[in-house]
């Protein structure tokens, strides 16, 4: 089964942890509740529920949300009866083990070089979630990190989609995860001060996408996986489909190391290219689920982007970020959770914190409860410090 001569990629399962709900049913519901106020840590993840005391001592959190995302979605996805070497893991992440590295670092200056834990490395090394999925689950195909910032999550989904459609791969455990804000060591997380004085962080505590007085993002901590597997083997084994993956876009602005390029321009030909390379014309995409971060500038070029792309008022769009702040690196992963729930259901999540539309924003910014629409393709857009850019596109399985 192929579109085009590539092989047909569909959604089978699907894990997230999030401070708004863990698993995908408290996590859509909590979608429509109250707006993310100050740091988002996940209250309700417990190690325990994945690790033995040992590993959960030698996992960094952000590994720790990884594996935990990823036999969310296995289980929900069910026994995918594909061979080991043609299964694999792609996997994002922003920072890595930025915990792990502050905890040491306390420990070094407080204690001495000597007393520095020789698991270090193996913890903040940024593909240890993935290497973490490989081992917990068995799969020996490719495993990798994506690393670009907030686009990171999205990147490792396109990356993905690819090795299925190209044949090399039969299913893929592929999402993102993100702990920059654990209180490790005793001291304020310094991914909460790092962030704080660039001035990129929310000064009133509040996420408010797209709203007049937004003043800067909410950081949070979040973990999402997705499986992706090859159409006629999903059909074959009886597996519950949620959505198939249409597209994907990458590109870079070439302009700034954290301002998006003026207008938006990369992230206009990121859409473009996700749209053809999913075969879709602009006026079929049902909805787009917006990176929307709450940043005076990123909100702003990201709406001219979308006018530049699909004019107005264009497909309904949401900010989930919100409800859950920004995950970094995780975000991509828990917005395509999110895109692909939002086809299943018929339903589009709200932007929380919104109460004043930007006046320069002309978009159809969904408020209020969630909006019922008639399913089709969903863009679900991430865009990340250093110009990176990522989209992918999301739809209703149709013959």
């Amino acid at each position: 089964m192929d579109r085009g001569g590539r092989r047909r990629v569909v959604v089978t399962g699907l894990g997230v942890l999030a401070s708004c709900g863990i698993g995908k049913e408290a996590f859509f519901a909590g979608l429509a509740g109250a707006p993310a106020e100050g740091p988002q840590w996940i209250d309700g993840f417990d190690p325990a529920d994945y690790f033995d005391p040992k590993e959960a001592r030698q996992t960094d959190r952000f590994a720790q949300l990884s594996v935990a995302a990823a036999q969310l979605a296995l289980t929900d996805a069910g026994e995918l009866g594909t061979d080991p070497t043609r299964t694999g893991v792609i996997f994002g992440t922003g920072t890595g083990g930025l915990a792990t590295i502050q905890e040491q670092l306390v420990v070094l200056v407080a204690k001495g070089p000597r007393r520095v834990s020789p698991r270090l490395v193996p913890m903040m090394m940024g593909n240890a979630g993935a290497a973490a999925i490989s081992i917990r689950f068995g799969v020996r195909g490719p495993c990798e990190t994506v690393v670009t910032a907030c686009a990171s999550a999205t990147h490792a989904i396109g990356n993905a989609f690819r090795l299925v459609g190209d044949g090399r791969c039969d299913a893929v455990i592929t999402g993102g995860a993100e702990a920059a804000i654990s209180r490790a060591g005793g001291l304020d997380p310094i991914g909460i001060t790092a962030f704080a004085n660039m001035t990129a962080l929310s000064t009133s505590g509040h996420s408010r996408p797209f709203d007049r007085r937004r003043d800067g993002f909410v950081i949070a901590e979040g973990g999402g996986a997705i499986i992706l597997e090859e159409l006629g083997h999903a059909i074959a084994r009886g597996a519950h489909i949620y959505a198939e993956v249409l597209g994907a876009g990458s590109t870079a602005d070439a302009y700034h190391i954290t301002a998006p390029a003026p207008g938006g321009e990369g992230a206009v030909a990121c859409m473009e290219l996700a749209l053809a390379d999913a075969g879709i014309a602009p006026e079929s995409v049902a909805h787009i689920n917006g990176h929307g971060t709450s940043t005076p500038l990123n909100d702003l070029a990201e709406a001219e982007a979308i006018e530049k792309v699909f004019g107005l008022p264009g497909p309904p769009v949401t900010s989930i970020k919100g409800v859950t702040g920004h995950s970094l690196g995780a975000a991509g992963a828990l917005e395509a959770v999110a895109s692909v729930l939002s086809i299943e259901r018929g339903l589009i999540p709200p932007t929380a914190g919104l109460e004043e539309q930007d006046p320069e924003i002309h978009l159809d910014i969904v408020t209020g409860p969630p909006r019922a629409f008639d399913p089709g393709p969903v863009l679900s857009n991430s865009f990340g410090f250093g110009g990176h850019n990522g989209c992918l596109v999301f739809g209703p399985v149709t013959s």
